[in-house]
């Protein structure tokens, strides 16, 4: 079992319950839709399994350990290695080029394989742009390098929220599906925040999220 839920409850405020119940498990390789309007809950969810925040009640647990547990350098610990998080905005290191932002969250787990990250630059197309920085980058070239980044480490668990909602149609499919590939030859689970039906449609497996409910 890659990731255990059970009733997770999240709730911001005195009256504003944003997850209100959740449980689902998910096991090692599976990929994993998780849909729902704006509001819904899919990005709070993520959070938490990410160890981005803590849940109020319930069981938010990874490879077995269970991250309510953990104090906030339990939890950096964990994304480090085990949980690996790509955002909307690429959130890429402006002082470091492309090759060091790659290498940066491998060096900082202490899992920096340079063929490794060779290998991830040459499949995302990446080789070319190795000493460019991210100012000088598209929008999908940026991207890719943030699926670098977060792959490098080779986590047992990719978080992906929103990753191609700021790149056209096309670029977009063609980062998606690199992703995929990508996340499913390092055998690591993989769960999408999407409110694409047409990228929501090609996992795995889907999840849909209502009113901080799962239906």
């Amino acid at each position: 079992m890659l990731l255990r839920l059970r009733d997770v409850k999240k709730t911001y405020g005195a009256e504003t319950p944003v997850l209100r119940g959740v449980s689902f498990d998910m096991n090692a390789g599976e990929m994993l839709a998780l849909t729902g309007e704006s509001g819904s809950g899919k990005s709070t969810l993520l959070h938490l399994i990410g160890g981005l925040d803590t849940a109020d009640a319930g069981v938010v647990a990874v490879q077995g350990t269970d991250l309510t547990g953990l104090d906030d350098a339990g939890r950096a610990g964990l994304r480090r290695g085990t949980v690996g998080v790509i955002f909307q905005q690429f959130n890429l290191i402006p002082s470091l080029n492309v090759a060091a932002n790659i290498a940066f969250q491998a060096r900082l787990a202490g899992r920096f394989d340079p063929m490794f990250a060779d290998d991830l630059a040459q499949r995302l197309g990446l080789r070319d742009h190795l000493h460019k920085y991210p100012e000088h980058l598209s929008g999908g070239q940026q991207q890719r390098v943030a699926i670098a980044r977060t792959l490098a480490p080779r986590p047992a668990l990719v978080l992906a929220d929103e990753p191609t909602g700021n790149l056209d149609e096309a670029t977009a499919d063609t980062v998606f599906a690199l992703l995929c590939d990508l996340v499913a030859d390092t055998g690591a689970g993989l769960v999408l925040v999407t409110h694409s039906e047409r990228l929501a449609a090609r996992m795995g497996r889907r999840l849909h999220l209502r009113a901080g409910l799962l239906t």
